[in-house]
């Protein structure tokens, strides 16, 4: 596969998740559309690894790395596609957009990294900032219940990022397959928990179009978008790897727009802004190296 083919591939899935999840919802429990999501994740990861022949690592920081993965993708996923039913779809990928803000954070708190450098201080501050803009417009961001649903997205980003860190501070160098399918494996339990808990049967009826949205997240979101998004990164400068960041998130607001009917305000526009202008600060110096070096090349 070609670098460039892939990179398009993950800025696709990416823009699209949102609005899967929101569709995948519709017509089923938020806990069978997760759990049945993650039932064809691991599937087709186990599918892959044995196809491949890929292995499977068992050793103590590969264990680790399950865990923690696991753990924090059950809680991101579980808060996400709760607050999914009361915010715009397009409202996730932005909110998922403030992961590198939060990750770097956390790096520098628990790993030591010098990541907070002034330029990188200014791009939280403006996210921040668009945070706000956006929480203070609660009502065009969705239902009657928006602040809550935009509470619980924040919340996840701060698992999902944490989880990164813990990945990295382990820093076990297993196949980015088999990390991804040890970390399915250890939230599926969990998410079937939830959804026996919270619904325990199987929606009758269940739309063509929740169903097709299920199995698109199964397969494109749970696990190829991770494959590419690892072979991107292997092939790629980090630089315009976080360009992706920039771009999905106002990708995913026109598709909540034109396909599902979302009418965003324009404050919730303008706090949208304020996070890509932070995320484009905070990612700056990286993107200015990739493209001195692009025209280097060229």
């Amino acid at each position: 596969m070609s670098v460039p083919a892939a990179y398009l591939g993950i800025i696709l899935i990416w823009s699209t998740t949102p609005l899967a999840i929101q569709w995948s919802i519709q017509g089923a429990g938020f806990a069978f559309a997760v759990f049945a999501r993650m039932v064809i994740g691991v599937a087709l990861a186990a599918l892959l690894l044995a196809v491949w022949r890929i292995g499977f690592p068992l050793h103590p920081r590969a264990r680790r790395s399950y865990l923690v993965g696991g753990l924090g993708l059950f809680g991101a996923m579980t808060l996400t596609y709760w607050g999914a039913r009361h915010v715009h779809s397009g409202l996730i990928s932005v909110l998922f957009g403030l992961s590198p803000l939060v990750t770097s954070v956390l790096a520098a708190l628990w790993l030591g990294e010098r990541a907070l450098t002034p330029l990188r201080l200014a791009g939280m501050t403006l996210g921040l900032a668009g945070l706000a803009t956006i929480f203070a417009q609660g009502e065009g961001a969705g239902g009657t219940q928006a602040g809550l649903g935009l509470a619980a997205l924040l919340l996840a980003v701060l698992i999902y990022s944490a989880s990164l860190v813990w990945i990295k501070r382990i820093g076990d160098d297993s196949p980015p397959l088999a990390t991804t399918a040890g970390t399915l494996a250890v939230s599926l339990p969990l998410f079937g928990l939830v959804w026996w808990l919270a619904e325990g049967s199987v929606p009758a009826g269940l739309p063509l179009r929740a169903g097709a949205a299920v199995a698109y997240l199964g397969v494109f979101g749970s696990v190829l978008g991770f494959a590419l998004y690892f072979y991107v990164i292997r092939h790629m400068e980090a630089g315009r790897v976080a360009l992706i960041t920039l771009i999905t998130p106002v990708l995913a607001l026109l598709l909540g727009q034109m396909l599902n009917g979302e009418e965003i305000g324009a404050r919730v526009w303008l706090g949208a802004a304020l996070i890509a202008g932070g995320l484009l600060l905070h990612q700056w110096t990286g993107l200015v190296g990739a493209l001195r070096r692009a025209e280097q090349i060229g």
